[in-house]
């Protein structure tokens, strides 16, 4: 099916049929529609030679596109990065060929992303996009001599954050939360160290009831792990209704969502649920677990990205030193 955009005083049309891209301008919507329905039956009738012509990116958009079902669609945070991808689209000169673009063309683009995010969203649209036009060059034979996104500047990343969540904001947020799977989400958090897509997705046959045990079939960087779990995070499992194969029934986005608004009614700012992952890695090392035993747990397989997690309270450190 056509999709048709007015940008300025042009129509922008793209036409996505049986794995084909292709994409035009006009300046009238009637011909723009003409023009969609023509191509949709060249690609219908089978004509081979048409097929093979549009499967060639023209443009720095029809390049994106081919990366998202070609590339995005065979990772795991595939939707997130689409969204993503269709963002840049929007915000760059898209229509640009893809022999014609340069590196300037990038700078200003950056430029401009600056003024509007984060240094460090600036930094993954680059490198979303210089991946992108490495493996148009390398692996697609596509007339890119050169990467056009390898020579700019990328803007460093900020520090990492060391925020966690105070006992006083914790008290704050139990206090006002009236969504009693969602406190109980938050407690698994903190007893476990988990990201937010790793609770939602806990089946009840994950849990060993007998070896206190919780196995993660599923996680972000692919290697399965089993944890094990504190009295705290097997009394919030118990309480729990089995109404699903799920152990919490809510979609990643609900617990967003549900979070944002727990935040505002607690008058808590800047806190992110995943400092919620800070917050127990943290507190794992001020148990006394050593590297190797917090590692398991959190499922860190770079040492150094642990420490990035571990940010110790001097007043938790003082006490340990004092009971030696």
């Amino acid at each position: 099916m056509a999709t048709l955009r007015k940008r300025g005083d042009k129509w922008h049309v793209q036409v996505r049929r049986s794995g084909i891209s292709k994409t035009k301008s006009f300046s009238h919507k009637s011909d723009a529609q003409a023009w969609a329905r023509k191509i949709e039956r060249e690609i219908d009738t089978g004509d081979m030679q048409i097929a093979k012509e549009m499967s060639k990116p023209e443009t720095v958009e029809q390049l994106l596109q081919r990366y998202i079902h070609e590339v995005t669609a065979k990772k795991r945070g595939a939707e997130a990065e689409k969204y993503r991808i269709n963002n840049i689209i929007r915000q760059f000169n898209s229509a640009l060929p893809i022999t014609a673009v340069r590196s300037d063309h990038f700078a200003r683009y950056r430029d401009k992303r600056l003024l509007q995010v984060s240094g460090s969203s600036v930094h993954r649209e680059l490198s979303l996009l210089r991946h992108c036009f490495e493996v148009a060059r390398r692996e697609w034979g596509l007339p890119i001599k050169q990467n056009p996104v390898a020579d700019v500047t990328m803007q460093e990343t900020a520090r990492a954050r060391t925020r966690r969540a105070t006992d006083a904001e914790l008290e704050l947020l139990r206090s006002h939360c009236t969504h009693q799977m969602l406190w109980q989400i938050i407690t698994i958090a903190i007893e476990t160290g988990m990201r937010r897509g790793e609770i939602i997705n806990v089946h009840w046959d994950h849990i060993d009831w007998e070896l206190m045990t919780l196995h993660i079939p599923t996680t972000k960087n692919g290697h399965p792990r089993t944890i094990p779990l504190t009295e705290t995070a097997v009394e919030t499992f118990q309480a729990m209704p089995k109404t699903d194969d799920r152990v919490f029934p809510m979609s990643g986005n609900a617990v967003r969502l549900a979070w944002e608004r727990l935040k505002k009614k607690a008058g808590i700012e800047d806190l992110r649920f995943h400092d919620l992952r800070h917050e127990a890695v943290s507190r794992f090392f001020e148990m006394g677990l050593s590297v190797p035993e917090v590692a398991l747990i959190s499922g860190h397989r770079d040492l150094r990205m642990l420490h990035r997690y571990t940010h110790l309270k001097p007043e938790k450190v003082a006490l340990k030193l004092r009971s030696i």
